[in-house]
């Protein structure tokens, strides 16, 4: 697998070191990132860029450095310079709604990437993360089939907190109709950021006095906040944790047994996938054309969007073997300081 998307990664510098010949007689795919403070958005665009280029079409993109202000004066300057298509990873979802506009008002074609925003113009292409919150709660459950629970939601403008929390509760609520888990902590993470999320996950214990028996959070890194929290306490290791993304800390934290499940949403996959609709959007196929595009009115205004909804793989301490064999990781990252993981000996 390295191989080749080394292979393909050097014909499309190849192709960009040959004068520029490709690109001018190609199109133009962009991308408005909404933040690379998170690993997985630098994996995403290795692989949209790889794609790209490897067509002959050109890339370029933006940082909005968790910023919606900056995101949208970013678009504006991505749209000066009259790409086909711009893939946008929105931070928040509502905010960009006029960005958006001015995308289709410049004649423009327009991508939801991973983070939806409810635009009927747009395709949306992510992995199912309602899907996602159910394998979350399916594998804490599985451990801790009573008990308080935490749930340590992603930043409110982005609609995948909610969609995460929907699949969450549709697994739980047999359980909690039966009184047999309560819900003791349910908080809001700004920016998905792993210190917000060590601060709520430290509120929580102090509000419940460390009376917490599992914790859903909904992204590895925010993971890395909650396991830091319970550390502290004395907890890490006890208190099942979800996360998702397959963030490389995430998955030895899973072979350590500090967290129970990384849903891995395979970003080569997803960049392959959103690539070669950007590239084919370029080309003028209709957007209802594209292999894969079914229908899709999942969000908060039940706007009816054309979507590619993938599925998604959970990591967990009997399976981080399928990570290592599809080169995802090393089995020296995913097995540091680990003793007892059949798939480290």
């Amino acid at each position: 697998m390295k191989n080749i998307v080394k292979a393909v990664m050097l014909g499309a510098l190849a192709a960009t070191a040959m004068g520029g010949v490709a690109n001018a007689a190609g199109k133009t795919i962009a991308v408005s990132w909404k933040t690379f403070q998170e690993e997985r958005w630098k994996g995403d665009e290795a692989t949209i860029k790889a794609v790209v280029e490897a067509a002959g079409d050109k890339y370029i993109s933006s940082d909005a450095q968790g910023s919606a202000q900056k995101q949208a004066a970013d678009i504006e300057g991505l749209i000066a310079q009259k790409p086909d298509v711009i893939m946008v990873v929105a931070f928040d979802a509502d905010a960009i709604l006029p960005s958006i506009k001015k995308i289709s008002d410049a004649g423009i074609k327009s991508i939801a990437y991973d983070v939806q925003f409810e635009d009927p113009n747009a395709l949306y292409i992510t992995f199912d993360n309602v899907g996602v919150g159910r394998i979350m709660a399916k594998e804490v459950l599985k451990v801790k089939p009573e008990g308080n629970y935490a749930f340590i939601k992603g930043d409110k403008g982005d609609p995948n907190a909610t969609f995460l929390f929907q699949g969450q509760l549709e697994v739980l609520k047999a359980q909690m109709d039966a009184g047999k888990i309560k819900n003791v902590c349910e908080t809001f993470t700004d920016g998905w950021k792993p210190d917000n999320a060590q601060k709520n996950m430290e509120q929580c214990l102090t509000s419940t006095k460390n009376k917490v028996d599992a914790v859903l959070s909904e992204n590895d890194g925010m993971a890395s906040g909650v396991v830091a929290a319970l550390k502290a306490q004395g907890m890490a290791g006890t208190v099942p944790v979800s996360g998702q993304d397959g963030d490389l800390a995430a998955i030895n934290r899973v072979a350590l047994g500090t967290q129970t499940v990384s849903v891995w949403k395979d970003t080569a996959q997803l960049g392959k996938a959103a690539a070669n609709a950007a590239i084919a959007l370029a080309d003028g196929t209709a957007i209802d054309k594209i292999p894969g595009v079914a229908k899709f009115n999942g969000g908060k205004k039940k706007v009816e969007m054309n979507a590619i909804l993938l599925a998604p793989t959970p990591i967990t301490k009997d399976n981080i073997g399928d990570a290592i064999k599809a080169g995802h990781i090393t089995k020296e990252q995913a097995c540091a300081g680990v003793k007892d993981n059949a798939a480290c000996k």
